[in-house]
């Protein structure tokens, strides 16, 4: 039986591109993205985050604490196939070589009232991937997702103000938070989540909140065959864990919890061949080149094996969290099983 019955490519995708450094209208995502994530390769720039929710021209940095920012010659305009960039250097300097990772909601949103707060959600329940945008009180709250099951990771930020990216992992749980901004460790505070596990319909954030303030909120939740959210435990040797995915992966973001360690991203654009080892950190703006080869992986049919040793990717007894997405399901709608790279 097939795992799944779309074509990942049609909610998830990588996009490569050389900039030209005035207007450059990119296609080839292959859908209408909702969330773009671009990333200079060979210069030291910021990520810049865009979404439907917010609207094009708004922008986010993964790898900073700044709040929701105007760039009029950023992403101008989401397209069927792709999206348009203006001069900005940040996504597309002349000459200059970019990646973005793209995903697909449900558009600019509608409302929400699942939670003690409303929300604007855009949901796509198919691939497991809602953006909500909501504003905040000073009182612990819940939040509607939108994605009718439980979430298995989450990515917030305030929009008005400076302050950390809040990440939600199950497999560290709702009294723990991440900082996809900083190396940081794990940390224990009820703050970010309340204390409390995301249901089917709701997340919950605690009372130290500003309140009047926007936010938004990136949730997943797993879907077989197309998306995998797990943990795994480093063993210190270049004959490295396997992390089964039930895919062949196109994306891979991993980060240490139990100890310091950056964000790091690999993709099969990038990296279309075995051995991966084209890596970019969401937590830095350092260029593609900037990263060693000791944090190199394949990518198989069914997973990732671990090739480097890096104390960020496979410290012996280190702790990992991930999110990986599919290229080709291990077995597709055609019951033909996924083939090795």
């Amino acid at each position: 039986m097939a795992y799944i019955t779309f074509q990942p490519k049609d909610y998830f995708n990588t996009k490569l591109w050389t900039g030209t450094g005035s207007s450059n209208a990119l296609t080839g995502v292959g859908f209408q993205p909702d969330w773009v994530w671009i990333k200079a390769r060979g210069a030291t720039t910021d990520h810049v985050l865009y979404d439907a929710v917010r609207g094009v021209t708004k922008n986010l940095h993964s790898n900073t604490n700044d709040a929701d920012d105007t760039q009029t010659d950023g992403l101008t305009a989401f397209g069927t196939d792709g999206f348009t960039v203006g001069a900005d250097s940040k996504s597309n300097a002349n000459s200059g070589t970019f990646a973005s990772w793209n995903w697909k909601a449900n558009g600019s949103g509608s409302a929400n009232t699942d939670g003690s707060i409303s929300s604007t959600v855009s949901a796509n329940t198919t691939a497991g991937f809602s953006i909500v945008k909501y504003t905040a009180s000073s009182s612990a709250s819940t939040i509607g997702h939108g994605l009718g099951v439980k979430p298995k990771m989450i990515m917030q930020k305030n929009l008005d103000a400076s302050g950390n990216w809040g990440v939600y992992h199950e497999n560290i749980g709702a009294t723990k938070f991440l900082a996809l901004n900083t190396t940081d460790a794990e940390a224990t505070n009820s703050t970010p989540w309340n204390d409390t596990e995301p249901t089917t319909s709701v997340f919950s954030i605690g009372s130290g909140y500003t309140n009047g303030n926007e936010y938004i909120a990136y949730c997943f939740t797993e879907k077989k065959g197309f998306s995998k959210f797990g943990s795994y435990t480093g063993n210190g040797n270049a004959n490295g864990p396997f992390i089964f995915c039930g895919f062949k992966p196109a994306f891979f973001l991993w980060k240490r919890h139990n100890s310091t360690g950056g964000w790091y991203i690999a993709d099969n654009a990038r990296s279309p061949f075995n051995l991966v080892d084209k890596i970019l950190g969401p937590n830095d703006n350092n260029q593609e080149s900037a990263f060693g080869t000791v944090q190199n992986m394949d990518f198989l049919a069914n997973g990732i094996k671990l090739r480097g040793t890096n104390v960020d990717s496979n410290y012996d007894g280190g702790q990992y969290i991930f999110m990986a997405f599919a290229e080709e399901p291990l077995v597709a709608s055609n019951n033909i099983p996924a083939t090795a790279r």
